[in-house]
């Protein structure tokens, strides 16, 4: 198994840390946080640092995970994924034992598949994107970086999403449609055209 420091330590963290004990490649050694005390724990794990104090934690390991949710803004997300991707840190994809994941489809650099998502054939999954619990993902759908799938939401078939975009729980996407970036879709809507 790798060494991971996983950075985050609120609600979306803890769900990332069971996603990623569920993978069995990688030992998590750490946490960085700056909204709880050093020497806390979550789920476990010590926070070990402060999110400035990456720089210090090279020689324990290359991999680190963001473990932030986004929900009004990606702004944070991005800000550390680019400061880890400068600094040669590795942002390993994630993906639960318990998703189902297509061996034709494409997920890039810091993205978590969350338990019990379904990704079929063909789906182009960009950097930095949280496609969470339950998310069916159809074919041939292309999800650009920095996005944020939420809880039990459908993307049929062909459709595209730009980046920067938050789509809440439960939302239905009818086939081929497109989402223009820095979107945020409210939970439970049915989108029936491209906006």
């Amino acid at each position: 198994m790798k060494n991971l420091i996983v950075i985050g330590s609120g609600g979306h963290a803890a769900s990332c840390i069971d996603v990623i004990e569920s993978t069995k490649k990688f030992k998590i050694i750490g946490l960085l946080c700056d909204k709880k005390n050093v020497g806390d724990k979550v789920q476990g794990y010590k926070i070990i640092g402060r999110i400035n104090d990456l720089k210090k934690f090279r020689k324990k390991t290359r991999n680190i995970f963001i473990a932030i949710g986004q929900i009004k803004s990606p702004n944070f997300r991005i800000k550390i994924f680019n400061k880890c991707k400068t600094m040669n840190f590795i942002l390993p994809s994630i993906i639960s034992s318990k998703a189902t994941v297509s061996k034709h489809s494409k997920i890039g650099d810091g993205t978590i598949v969350h338990h019990l998502a379904m990704l079929n054939a063909n789906c182009i999954i960009g950097q930095n994107c949280i496609i969470n619990s339950k998310s069916l993902i159809e074919h041939d759908v292309c999800v650009e970086d920095n996005c944020h799938i939420s809880t039990n939401t459908t993307i049929n078939g062909g459709c595209l999403i730009k980046k920067n975009t938050f789509i809440g729980s439960s939302v239905v996407l009818s086939n081929n449609i497109s989402v223009t970036k820095e979107k945020f879709i409210k939970l439970g809507s049915i989108v029936k055209k491209s906006i």
